[in-house]
């Protein structure tokens, strides 16, 4: 890869990198200006507010988070398995976009009273079902066999590995978000969905771009 192409990738991950970074303090206004009227209000108004436990929003959070806490942990691998800037920087904003996102749905659960894992199947809530194999919990997840081939590899090899299995993830994750943003009854879990599709979307096109750059296809 050349210089310029590098530098190119370099200049589309900090936009990239800076609009989800944008997105996420938005978000975070969002649900410090918001949940106050809740809080000023009694707690029979909060239970009447509260979204039921069987519903989307319920949902969402839940799975939405366990969704998360992979990607995550998939960043941090990638993190100590190159020294590529670019690379490490996507990881970096996607572990903080994504745990910030994860610490406010469970935050949200938290006020609603409700419990934060459910016996219920994941994806119910969008009328899917799906059979967890080999660790992957839900559509998109990487299997535990890929996350050991991540920790194994080294360099592009690693760089190479992650950008399609986050790929993957995104895509998946962008249509779980795309089914909240229209279905979900609370307010802001439609902000956080409608916002993440938008930033997932972007970042799976930033990952093609740096895959086309070390010769790899998504």
């Amino acid at each position: 890869m050349t210089g310029a192409g590098r530098a190119a990738g370099t200049r589309r991950l900090a936009v990239a990198g800076a609009a989800v970074l944008l997105l996420a303090l938005g978000l975070v206004a969002l649900t410090v200006v918001r949940p106050s009227s809740a809080s000023s209000g009694t707690a029979s108004t909060a239970a009447r507010s509260a979204p039921a436990d069987g519903s989307v929003d319920a949902g969402f959070a839940r799975d939405m988070s366990v969704h998360h806490q992979q990607a995550v942990e998939m960043s941090f691998i990638v993190r100590d398995r190159t020294d590529d800037e670019d690379v490490r920087r996507l990881a970096y904003d996607i572990i903080n976009t994504q745990a910030n996102q994860r610490g406010m749905m469970l935050g949200w659960l938290e006020a609603w009273g409700l419990p934060k894992s459910s016996a219920v199947p994941p994806m119910r809530w969008m009328g899917h079902t799906f059979t967890p194999h080999d660790g992957a919990l839900m559509p998109g997840m990487a299997t535990d066999t890929q996350l050991d081939a991540l920790r194994a590899a080294k360099g592009e090899q690693a760089e190479i590995l992650y950008l399609r299995l986050m790929t993957a993830h995104h895509t998946a994750g962008a249509e779980m978000a795309r089914a909240a943003g229209d279905a979900a009854t609370t307010e802001v879990i439609r902000n956080l969905a409608t916002g993440m599709a938008r930033g997932q979307r972007s970042e799976i096109a930033l990952m093609a771009d740096m895959l086309r750059e070390r010769g790899a296809k998504p």
